[in-house]
């Protein structure tokens, strides 16, 4: 089979992702992605989705910080935005997703967007509602390990 010429062949946007979830969340590529093509499809429809058509390339999600490269159809950038903005979670676990940058090539995203030195996850106890619990610190945020799960919290809250 030929290789259709350069004029013809698809033209490609790539959107560098930033993720954070609770430190103890077990998030894959797989389960992001299903993630993705599941709110551009409530967002756009069966039609809308296949015209974006999103597709994770890169995914890194450890200790609750990560980033993902996920790949779009050039003139569908806007809509491609709105459905990653509307992944609130995978897999049961809660996630934040913001999109750091859009890219006309894989490599100009990583060296612009992604790979910059996340701040460093440090296991801590800490004091929280009268307790000594185990914490999460990472900057400025700390999350708290409580019966339930896991408790947003700043350096004030917990000491």
């Amino acid at each position: 089979m030929k290789h259709l010429p350069k004029h013809l062949r698809p033209r490609w946007r790539y959107l560098a992702v930033e993720l954070e979830s609770w430190p103890d969340a077990d998030v894959s590529r797989r389960e992001f992605q299903r993630s993705v093509w599941f709110a551009a499809q409530n967002l756009y429809g069966d039609a809308g989705s296949a015209d974006a058509d999103l597709r994770v390339l890169q995914f890194d999600l450890g200790s609750g910080d990560g980033e993902a490269l996920v790949r779009a159809r050039r003139g569908e950038v806007e809509r491609a935005r709105a459905a990653i903005a509307c992944v609130d979670e995978v897999h049961g676990d809660p996630v934040r997703v913001a999109v750091r940058g859009v890219s006309g090539t894989v490599r100009a995203a990583e060296e612009k967007y992604l790979g910059n030195p996340t701040e460093i996850a440090d296991e801590q106890r800490v004091v929280f509602e009268d307790e000594s619990r185990r914490a999460v610190v990472r900057g400025e945020r700390v999350d708290v390990d409580c019966e339930d799960g896991f408790a947003g919290a700043t350096r004030f809250d917990a000491t």
